[in-house]
């Protein structure tokens, strides 16, 4: 009999029930790497992941509004960059993909792409980046930019003017 092949090892993880469907959040050296739409098989959460679970209950609550959480996003450099632009947008408000094209030194559609690639979406908030206008376009996580809209309309619950066209 040959031994067991040597199969990857699933990261920690713990699973979550949210108003945008059941997420599964994965940790690996001490950071947030991924957040997935679905659910995986339980495993005993670690504090990151126990915390991770908490702000995110508190941010579908209304009662937080700005994650605190080690994260480490894989990617490209620009990748990377275009996670970092997102996480500085604030909660309730939006940019546009040509915004932070103009402050990455970049274009619109590559914005769009690294947007599409974001490992962790909701706690790096590229739901908050739209189109030219506020026209909403893509998502990657739940839905697709029904999940999108669901995002930003929590956000903007108490917002005077809406940021974003609803189509």
């Amino acid at each position: 009999m040959s031994p067991a092949p040597n199969l990857p090892e699933i990261p920690a993880h713990i699973c979550i029930s949210s108003p945008v469907g059941s997420l599964t959040i994965f940790e690996e050296d001490d950071a947030v790497i991924v957040v997935e739409w679905g659910r995986a098989p339980d495993q005993a959460p670690t504090k990151l992941l126990e915390e991770a679970k908490r702000q995110l209950d508190a941010y579908f609550a209304g009662d937080l509004k700005t994650f605190d959480l080690p994260m480490r996003p894989s990617g490209t450099y620009f990748q990377r960059a275009v996670c970092d632009a997102m996480s500085k947008i604030p909660y309730g408000e939006v940019r546009t993909y040509g915004d932070l094209a103009k402050d990455l030194d970049s274009v619109a559609r590559a914005v769009g792409g690294a947007c599409g690639h974001n490992p962790i979406p909701i706690l790096i908030p590229c739901h908050r980046v739209v189109g030219t206008n506020g026209k909403l376009t893509g998502f990657s996580g739940g839905e697709g930019v029904d999940t999108k809209r669901q995002l930003l309309r929590h956000e903007q619950r108490n917002t005077p003017l809406p940021l974003f066209r609803d189509q």
